[in-house]
């Protein structure tokens, strides 16, 4: 199959698709403490999460709206500044996220880590719950 930078599937638009689920998530964890909006950049920036002002600004005049976040605005540095931090409710959402995101990430190592034999010929699950249909001859189903 032949890359074409317009197709919709290309390389580049499924990985900003990837970044746009991952990078609230990651700010929602990087605001258990305190941070103003170059802080959150640079230190998102350390952990090689790189993101723009253009997608960062917006994202977290989002999450405030949602009540995820609080902020203020305060001199800092002889500035005033606008810091953010996680609500209650948000400091729930995090942990909410952090553990779908602990669980996705482990379902996706499991299908990495699988043989091609194994994809080939695949076992019948064990998380399947039984099938509700398997005898009806008492006519209470």
């Amino acid at each position: 199959m032949a890359h074409s930078s317009k197709s919709p599937d290309s390389l580049e638009n499924l990985t900003l698709e990837l970044r746009r689920g991952c990078l609230p998530l990651a700010v929602l964890i990087a605001l258990r403490t305190e941070q103003y909006g170059s802080s959150l950049r640079k230190l998102l920036a350390r952990s090689k999460l790189k993101i723009d002002e253009s997608t960062l600004y917006p994202l977290l005049r989002r999450l405030e709206s949602q009540g995820m976040l609080t902020s203020e605005w305060r001199e800092h540095d002889n500035r005033k500044k606008r810091f953010y931090k996680l609500s209650e409710y948000g400091k729930g959402v995090q942990f909410l996220l952090t553990c779908e995101w602990e669980q996705m990430n482990a379902a996706v190592q499991k299908v990495l880590t699988r043989s091609d034999a194994a994809l080939a010929n695949p076992q019948p699950s064990t998380d399947t719950p039984p099938d509700s249909a398997k005898d009806d001859s008492d006519g209470t189903h």
